[in-house]
């Protein structure tokens, strides 16, 4: 994937979650193995063995929110005549209407009606203009919406 696409909030969190784990947790874990590493035996030791299991734990989430964060894009919430990212699309299911949020993956919240640009019913109303027929294939078969508004 070239974008991950964040909101400006969302992506000033991950930074905040990046600067605590590099300047706080490395340095946690590293008091801790070195104070493990006190009781001798390694091979035996239990607590050496969990820090070392939390060490490689930060050192990977270290690692996803360092890629993440080069290839962050901010959503631009402007207007236009079509659905992409950052946008709010009203659309119509028979006689259910429901509005969704175009968001990157790493804030989508199906249940508070933010959905990824990933998703099958994300990735299908991208690029559609009001008054569009979206057809998405749901595990219960074909569902047709009409897009009803972009926000």
């Amino acid at each position: 994937m070239d974008k991950y696409y964040l909101s400006k909030e969302r992506l000033e969190e991950l930074k905040e979650e990046l600067n605590n784990l590099k300047k706080k947790r490395r340095v946690e874990v590293a008091d801790r193995l070195k104070h493990a590493k006190e009781y001798g035996d390694l091979s035996e030791n239990a607590e050496y063995a969990e820090a070392r299991e939390e060490q490689a734990a930060v050192e990977t989430r270290i690692f996803e929110l360092d890629d993440l964060l080069k290839k962050a894009e901010v959503i631009k919430k402007s207007g236009g005549d079509t659905v992409h990212v950052g946008s709010t699309v009203t659309v119509k299911k028979g006689d259910k209407t429901e509005t969704y949020t175009i968001v990157g993956s790493y804030e989508a919240k199906p249940e508070g009606g933010k959905i990824s640009d990933e998703s099958p019913i994300g990735r299908a109303f991208l690029k559609h203009k009001v008054g569009d027929n979206v057809t998405v294939a749901t595990p219960a078969g074909q569902a047709t919406y009409l897009v009803v508004k972009i926000e």
